[in-house]
C-alpha cells in the first residue's frame, strides 16, 4: 500500500485561504480483497474530534448530524476512493497529514497481518 497525499489551496468567498489535503491509498488487488473479505471499509482511520455524549431523542439526532457535518474523518473506504480534507491553516493541514501517515502505517500493518492468516511466520529474535 502506498499513501498518496496532495496539498492544494484555494480562496474562500471572503478571500481567506483554505488549505486542501487530498489523500488516497494506492492498493494492489490482494489488499483490496482483504479490505472486502474482512469488511474494513467503514473502519475509521482518522477523526479530528470524537463525540463524548451523542445525546438522545430528536435533539441528540440533530447534534449528531451537525457534528458529523463539521467533523473531519477518514475511513478505509475514503482512502480507497480518495478524499479531500479542508483545513483552516497550514499548521492544521500538517498535523492532519502526520496523523494520516501514522494511521496509514497502522492500516498497512493490518493488511499485512490479514495476508498471513492460515500461515506461519518465523521471527528471528537473535538478530
Amino acid at each position: 500500500m502506498k499513501l498518496l497525499l496532495r496539498r492544494d489551496q484555494r480562496s474562500s468567498v471572503l478571500g481567506k485561504m483554505i488549505f486542501v489535503l487530498e489523500v488516497r491509498a494506492d492498493l494492489n488487488d490482494e489488499e483490496r480483497q482483504a479490505i472486502s473479505k474482512y469488511k474494513l471499509g467503514d473502519s475509521v482511520l482518522y477523526e479530528k474530534n470524537t463525540m463524548v455524549d451523542p445525546g438522545s431523542g430528536l435533539l441528540g439526532l440533530a447534534s449528531r448530524v451537525a457534528f458529523k457535518a463539521m467533523n473531519m474523518s477518514v475511513s478505509v473506504k475514503d482512502l480507497t476512493n480518495g478524499k479531500k480534507l479542508e483545513c483552516k491553516d497550514i499548521v492544521e493541514m500538517l498535523a492532519v497529514e502526520d496523523q494520516l501517515k501514522e494511521a496509514g502505517k497502522t492500516f498497512n500493518a493490518v493488511l499485512q497481518a490479514a495476508r498471513r492468516f492460515g500461515g506461519e511466520e518465523v521471527i528471528d529474535l537473535a538478530a
